[in-house]
């Protein structure tokens, strides 16, 4: 059968009893395995590999030796409880050899759990548990997790109380991370707030989220915004090191300046135009100055500034992209204010 992909999280943790195998397949190797982990620990609990109840079949070993699946899912442990066996990055080439073992299985049998690449609805493998009555294929797909997903982890970690407003920052964070290191930041989440009553606030979050190349941008547009064109050349360079790309920084400008010129057309004000645009909390207070400073058609001209420069970096003519958006950036940097 196959799993529809808002229930995939749910059945990975609280998995049913007594089904024949699971197919997890998606063509992010980190997000299969990460609920490959999940599904299986719910399967067999906490000790279940520790107790020799997780037989793991490598894919190239059954190459050679077809019959050890069928002899894992048989197989009898000494210590009561369910089963489950394991194939990693199967293909289709494996699939007559599940099949005969989902074939022969029989209730108490070990639960045959594969995973696998990205699968084409034509696959073998695919249509093998899509069509089984008694097992599931479930895809996972490249998606940012849901809010019952990042609540799930939350909860695993043991943070139970969060803050609304830091709640907004870690789903910020599940969409911006991968999923190894959403993960990582939630645990390194946890360990921060080890022995601390207090609900996780933004400051936290801030405090365990990995450094990124973002945090330097922000500083150049702000830098950029609030008329310090001394501090450009460093901050600029910092980004050119890290690989930050000429038009990935004008994206970014042209971004920061829409906002700071729609919070100033606002006919509630400034600050509540700051607000509608959901800006980070650190940054909020700056903006809210930065709009009111520059106002309506200070922030227009730069706009077209930053267009024509935008059209310049992506035109096929032979420019020196670094020098144009630094150049952009630093007389954006000078334009008076107020």
């Amino acid at each position: 059968m196959k799993l529809a992909t808002r229930d995939v999280a749910k059945f990975c943790a609280r998995p049913e009893p007594g089904r024949t195998g699971v197919l997890i397949f998606g063509a992010d190797a980190m997000r299969v395995a990460l609920k490959r982990q999940e599904l299986i620990a719910n399967l067999v609990g906490p000790e279940g590999e520790a107790e020799m109840r997780l037989a793991r079949v490598p894919a190239a070993d059954l190459r050679k030796d077809p019959a050890l699946l069928a002899d894992a899912v048989k197989a009898q442990g000494f210590f009561p409880g369910p089963r489950v066996a394991f194939v990693e990055d199967a293909t289709d080439g494996f699939a007559k050899i599940v099949t005969a073992a989902m074939e022969d299985w029989a209730a108490g049998d070990a639960t045959i759990v594969v995973t696998a690449g990205n699968l084409t609805p034509r696959s073998a493998l695919r249509k093998l548990f899509e069509s089984h009555k008694n097992a599931y294929a479930a895809g996972i797909y490249d998606e940012p997790p849901t809010r019952a997903e990042i609540e799930a982890e939350l909860a695993r970690a043991g943070l139970a109380r969060i803050a609304p407003e830091a709640m907004t920052e870690i789903a910020a964070l599940s969409r911006a991370l991968d999923p190894g290191d959403f993960r990582q930041t939630i645990e390194k989440l946890s360990l921060y707030k080890l022995n601390d009553p207090a609900p996780v606030s933004p400051a936290d979050v801030e405090a365990c989220a990995p450094a990124s190349t973002e945090a330097a941008t922000d500083e150049v547009l702000h830098a950029t915004a609030e008329g310090r064109p001394t501090e450009l050349g460093p901050l600029l360079h910092r980004l050119e090191a890290q690989g930050t790309l000429p038009v990935t920084l004008c994206i970014a400008a042209t971004r920061h300046f829409r906002t700071l010129h729609a919070a100033a057309c606002d006919p509630e004000g400034t600050a509540r135009g700051i607000d509608r645009a959901r800006v980070h909390f650190k940054s909020r207070e700056r903006m809210v100055r930065q709009a009111q400073a520059w106002g309506p058609a200070r922030l227009e001209q730069a706009l077209e500034m930053l267009i024509d420069t935008d059209l310049m970096l992506r035109s096929s003519n032979p420019t020196p992209n670094t020098a144009l958006i630094e150049r952009t950036l630093i007389k954006l940097a000078y334009m008076p204010r107020g």
